[in-house]
């Protein structure tokens, strides 16, 4: 009942100051006061607003929304552990049987892995990428004149 009365008195509020506005020819910010006054009284008049008020004052509902929120943070909170421990149960499953295969690539690699034995065929002389960086720099000072 006061709920109702409080929303009615807002809306009424509201439509005053949209009649002020319009009178004032700012009809468009009239029209969006009015229409913004007009929700209260359409919220009474769907029942939402009892609703509310009766799940406000309920000690079931309020205990249904304290379960909501213990489940939510069991939830939170095995996402958590799940993360840090790698992933879940079939993924850490795959991930053991994959170890134990040799040769095999592991689940998160772009490439595989070289053995010991594998090393690339050239390789070249240290001394040799050190000129080059330096016929770089070279360069670069002949253009400016250095």
């Amino acid at each position: 009942m006061i709920a109702e009365t409080v929303c009615s008195a807002v809306s009424a509020a509201g439509l005053g100051i949209a009649i002020v506005t319009a009178y004032r020819k700012r009809y468009l910010a009239a029209v969006r006061v009015a229409a913004y006054s007009l929700v209260p009284i359409g919220l009474v008049m769907t029942g939402v607003v009892e609703w509310l008020a009766d799940t406000a004052f309920s000690p079931t509902a309020w205990a249904g929304f304290g379960v909501l929120g213990l489940a939510w943070v069991l939830f939170m909170t095995t996402r958590a552990v799940e993360r840090r421990r790698g992933g879940t149960r079939k993924e850490r499953r795959a991930a053991a049987r994959a170890a134990d295969r040799p040769g095999t690539v592991a689940p998160a690699a772009s490439a595989p892995s070289l053995g010991q034995g594998s090393r690339p065929a050239t390789r070249p002389p240290a001394q040799a990428s050190r000129d080059d960086d330096f016929s770089d720099i070279e360069a670069i000072l002949k253009k400016h004149g250095i």
